[in-house]
């Protein structure tokens, strides 16, 4: 009985996690790079050889199908063949999470409804 107030803590954080929209966490996840716009402009991308992709081309973002955005956030950018410093969030999102992500990012290029 006494590790459940322990256990407690750790239960809520992981509902208030599940409950983030897709762009709360696209502003935690993405933005230092991709920018808060999703210009590829973010405070990382001054320092990297090659600029972060653009969010808002909705011709670019428009060839790419949802599942392959789902893999790079999952996997990070090797496993699409793109750059090795796109990290992979699979570790830290739930695909339930990814998804809701993927959905703003159709949101930023493309104006779908949330």
């Amino acid at each position: 009985m006494r590790k459940l107030p322990a256990l407690l803590p750790v239960l809520l954080f992981a509902s208030l996690a599940q409950s983030q929209t897709g762009e709360e966490m696209y502003n935690v996840y993405c933005t230092q790079c991709h920018g808060t716009a999703g210009d590829g402009r973010g405070v990382n991308a001054a320092v990297m050889d090659v600029l972060p992709r653009s969010h808002i081309d909705p011709e670019e973002m428009g060839a790419r199908q949802d599942k392959d955005l789902h893999k790079v956030i999952r996997e990070g950018g090797k496993s699409i063949n793109k750059s090795v410093l796109m990290p992979a969030w699979g570790h830290n999102l739930t695909d339930e999470q990814i998804d809701k992500i993927v959905r703003h990012l159709r949101v930023l290029c493309c104006g779908a409804t949330p």
